[in-house]
């Protein structure tokens, strides 16, 4: 039962609007691809690796594609032609490639019905081995068990991954349920995916295939000796979104960060570029039974959280379509929000429990991602131990899904150990003793957190509306979201968009959309 008495049809009539959106977006998706999504078709059929000088693979193939101005007909197309005419497999395509032995688009056509059914049976094998990584979580987590919601969420970013490792470890057997390795600054900028394992990230540790490997590793392990499913969390926003969700759900990953829009206002990534990329990283995510993390908290660390909530539930409500396009459901949905208002608000606690229970209202089958204070942390870590006791309140009180941690250091240094457990201790304390408090109360009708959650839905609605009649890229330029103006036409990676031809196909969305091979 609702304890907002939240207007039903104004709900109906956000996501009306929200999937306006989004079929409009869709329309211009269906019509493009991009380097990234292609890169990530190729890494998919085997392509790894990296030539003399460190250039992957996969990079080297698309360029050449490129070059040849076949771009718009896809990888998959010219790499499975590449098999009938050569006999070579896919790695040895790529490495002929790198030693420019190999010119993919010179060489000749065979029929695309051949085309088609060579490539749909390589792709076939990988989207085996991606189902048999999550029937093996599955697994897992029926003979180990996994900690009760909210997930205690928590970030290693030392760098250096075996580092992380032993962090990560650490943090595990201090009662983490999740473990997010932080990308190194600027990866999301990269246009290519770094290889191998990596020991000198700043603020964070490079997203890599053989990272993802160890750390996973690493996580099965300590679930083995404390007999607990720990998931493991990394990052597909920026330019080689759709890149990392293949090696994400190559290796097993649990949870991913996968918001187009973080991308646009956050990192300047072109919007055209990163909305195609964000489809196709999301048909992988839904398709491994990854869960995806969005960005929305990120919004009220530029934008007021008391003026702009309501650009936050309507980008829920726009994130909540994209996902249902690609095949999400909805208990993959880790929408997200943040515990961000100025502490010296008076009520501010009561109008963030309205925020968060509104969020859980709408979306009752979302692991809803709840982020800590952030943004009025000031290094006084007695005032920021108290302000995450009262972010776990609220997380436990609206049943919130995903808890990232806060740590009373933020603002001052990347947490230390012991930081890390003063702060599950806190968490493990509060949800231990609040654990059904959400269940045992109701709100005032009427009163202020009633009122609160009824104005930000309006907001919201009248927000979507307006975004529905111009469209979501000419709404972003406008800097609807966060405050942040960005170009149609603008920021990074708009060279990497290519008009789709007629015979163009990704083998990828047909088997994992579609589920079958003539879909």
């Amino acid at each position: 039962m609702s304890k907002l008495n939240l207007d039903q049809n104004l709900i109906n009539s956000c996501r009306n609007y929200a999937k306006k959106i989004a079929d409009d977006v869709q329309a211009f998706i269906d019509q493009h691809t991009t380097t990234s999504t292609e890169r990530a078709v190729v890494r998919l059929l085997g392509i790894d690796g990296v030539d003399e000088i460190g250039r992957p693979l996969p990079n080297l193939l698309i360029d050449n594609i490129k070059e040849g101005k076949g771009l718009g007909r896809g990888a998959a197309f010219w790499l499975s032609n590449a098999i009938i005419q050569t006999g070579y497999s896919p790695q040895e395509i790529g490495e002929k490639i790198s030693l420019k032995e190999l010119d993919i688009t010179r060489l000749p056509i065979a029929s695309e019905e051949k085309i088609r059914d060579t490539i749909l049976e390589l792709a076939e094998g990988t989207t085996e081995k991606i189902k048999n990584n999550r029937e093996r979580r599955k697994e897992l987590i029926s003979r180990l068990g996994e900690g009760p919601m909210p997930y205690i969420y928590v970030i290693v970013a030392t760098g250096n991954i075996y580092e992380d490792i032993v962090q990560a470890q650490a943090a595990a057997r201090q009662g983490a349920d999740i473990i997010a390795v932080i990308r190194t600054t600027g990866q999301s900028l990269l246009d290519y995916v770094p290889y191998g394992a990596t020991t000198e990230g700043f603020g964070g540790t490079y997203a890599t295939q053989e990272n993802f490997r160890l750390m996973r590793k690493a996580l099965d392990e300590v679930g083995e000796e404390i007999g607990r499913y720990i998931r493991l969390t990394n990052y597909c926003s920026g330019l080689c979104m759709p890149e990392i969700a293949a090696m994400g759900a190559l290796e097993r990953l649990d949870m991913m960060l996968n918001d187009a829009l973080y991308g646009i206002l956050f990192r300047d990534i072109n919007m055209q570029r990163t909305l195609i990329d964000q489809y196709f990283s999301r048909v992988i995510n839904g398709f491994a039974g990854i869960i995806i993390n969005t960005g929305e908290d990120n919004y009220l660390t530029t934008d007021d959280a008391v003026e702009a909530a309501h650009t936050v539930l309507a980008s829920q409500f726009i994130n909540e379509q994209f996902a249902f396009k690609a095949g999400i459901p909805e208990e993959q949905m880790g929408l997200g929000h943040a515990f961000e208002m100025d502490p010296d608000l008076e009520n501010g606690f009561l109008y963030e429990i309205a925020q968060a229970q509104m969020a859980r209202e709408i979306f009752p089958k979302a692991p809803l991602k709840y982020m800590p204070p952030t943004k009025y942390m000031t290094g006084n870590i007695f005032k920021g131990h108290v302000q995450n006791a009262m972010f776990n309140l609220a997380s436990i009180m609206t049943n919130q899904g995903i808890h990232l941690l806060g740590m009373l250091t933020e603002a001052i240094h990347t947490p230390h150990l012991h930081d890390r457990y003063l702060s599950i201790e806190s968490a493990q304390y509060i949800f231990n003793n609040a654990r059904d408090l959400g269940n045992e109360i109701t709100f005032k009708e009427g009163g202020l957190i009633q009122r609160r959650a009824g104005e930000v839905l309006e907001k919201a609605e009248k927000l979507l509306k307006e975004i529905a009649q111009k469209g979501l890229f000419a709404s972003i330029e406008e800097g609807k979201f966060a405050g942040i103006k960005r170009s149609r036409t603008g920021g990074k990676g708009l060279d990497g968009v290519a008009k789709k031809e007629e015979s163009y196909f990704n083998p990828f969305i047909q088997l994992m959309v579609g589920g079958e091979r003539n879909a």
